[in-house]
């Protein structure tokens, strides 16, 4: 399941964040520093250092829009969530053909299992020639590139690759959640159904009906919730 989550930031936000990233100065390095051993030889990008003041400072910038966000929430159904990075891809960078590593340890030395990988663009498209993210799905193969300030989410599992940038820069931040439902397939059913809540909401529609609904949503998100 894919989904593009708009105005995640404001423009405002996304004008303050590519400040502060493109002067990051030193904190740039090799992107390939938190590849894995199947990602790295076909990583060539550069990112903020993770562990650097401006990249945790950047990082809460981001948590506290996509904690706001209600999209974000219904999709992800997070539990936890990797504390964002920042990447820029430039002069032919790419990143070929892979699957994200599973686990990932946080700075407090926890595990979290990467469920589901989000990329928030902070360049917009006509900044940059290339740099689509492709990925592999269910439903075939998707490319994506989204204005600035808009996220999409998608599986971990899914085979995806950024193309080489040939023009300009694209900048973007990216993170993983471990998800309240491991499984994709479940969770985009409580997506679709809490969707159709919310639309019924929003017409009125019979009480007693979407009372029944809530219910079955909050059930099978207790049945299938792994905390």
């Amino acid at each position: 399941m894919l989904v593009h989550v708009p105005n995640v930031l404001t423009l405002e936000q996304v004008r303050t964040l590519r400040a502060r990233v493109d002067n990051a100065g030193d904190a740039w390095v090799d992107g390939r520093a938190t590849a894995g051993w199947s990602g790295a030889p076909v990583k060539r990008n550069v990112q903020i250092a993770e562990h650097t003041p401006i990249a945790r400072e950047l990082g809460d910038m981001v948590l506290a829009a996509i904690e706001r966000n209600p999209l974000f929430i219904s999709a992800a159904l997070p539990n936890q969530v990797y504390p964002p990075l920042f990447n820029r891809y430039e002069g032919g960078m790419t990143f070929g053909s892979h699957v994200d590593g599973a686990v990932r340890v946080l700075p407090n030395g926890v595990k979290l299992r990467t469920d589901l990988s989000c990329t928030l663009f902070l360049s917009s498209p006509d900044e940059y020639d290339g740099g689509e993210l492709v990925v592999e799905d269910t439903y075939g193969v998707q490319e994506v590139k989204l204005p600035a300030g808009d996220m999409i989410v998608y599986p971990a599992t899914s085979l995806h690759q950024v193309t080489p940038v040939t023009r300009g820069a694209r900048v973007a931040s990216f993170f993983w959640v471990q998800s309240l439902v491991r499984d994709d397939t479940k969770r985009a059913l409580l997506f679709d159904m809490d969707t159709a809540i919310q639309r019924l909401n929003a017409s009125d529609a019979d009480v007693e009906a979407r009372r029944s609904l809530v219910g079955c949503y909050h059930n099978l998100l207790r049945l299938w919730s792994e905390t």
